[in-house]
């Protein structure tokens, strides 16, 4: 949509920055996006890092706490800080439903000119998968598994039952996040109210819902005659 009603005027850069940890498909799926956009996709990294969650752990010592997750402050935020100019307008794909999420990113970021075609849609992300199936663009490997976002194989902030999800589904990328904890000494998860460290997490533990729902409601289906 920020493509279409872009087009002839300013200058449009499309940019990902882009993690170590996350699923290799993602690579097919920004190529498939590229041919639907018609335009690249410009890669960021944080090379300092090596765009490594683990990186930043281990050389943070520090994995979450009240103030957030070093890797979003690493890996996401300080690259697109680098990237950016102070006369961009920057659009960002929050959906509907995480109002709150834009409401704390103006907060603490009231020098961006931020737009939100999604929000002002009325876009939820039920919409924008459905979006990308009549796109036959394939979804992303991580939500064809199961999980709520197509984030990267280490999410500090996840409950216990997306690490006993992770667990099954990447075991490597679990037993090192496991190492870490006790390398640097504390744990992420909790179990029955009370902090575990994750070679310690029940494997019973938590309850990560396995369906994602694909469904596109009336605001989808009035966006996509908008950009067609």
């Amino acid at each position: 949509m920020a493509i279409a009603e872009n087009a002839g005027k300013l200058p449009l850069i499309i940019a990902y920055t882009e993690v170590a940890e996350e699923h290799p498909d993602n690579k097919r799926f920004l190529k498939e996006c590229e041919k639907w956009f018609g335009q690249e996709i410009q890669i960021l990294r944080n090379e300092k890092y090596e765009g490594s969650i683990f990186n930043v752990f281990m050389k943070q010592k520090y994995i979450v706490g009240i103030a957030g997750a070093p890797c979003t402050k690493f890996l996401k935020k300080e690259v697109r800080q680098k990237f950016e100019q102070l006369t961009d307008r920057q659009v960002f794909g929050y959906t509907a439903e995480e109002q709150h999420r834009l409401d704390r990113f103006i907060d603490a970021n009231n020098d961006v000119d931020i737009c939100t075609p999604l929000i002002d849609k009325g876009l939820s992300k039920e919409d924008c998968l459905a979006m990308l199936k009549n796109a036959n663009i394939e979804l992303p490997e991580m939500y064809k598994l199961g999980y709520h976002n197509n984030i990267a194989l280490v999410a500090s902030r996840g409950g216990a039952g997306y690490w006993n999800k992770i667990r099954v589904d990447f075991p490597d990328h679990f037993d090192r996040m496991a190492k870490l904890e006790r390398f640097i000494g504390a744990s992420i998860t909790k179990s029955k109210g009370e902090r575990v460290y994750l070679d310690e997490l029940p494997k019973d533990a938590g309850d990560y819902p396995k369906e994602q729902n694909i469904e596109c409601s009336i605001f989808c289906h009035m966006a996509e005659q908008e950009y067609k």
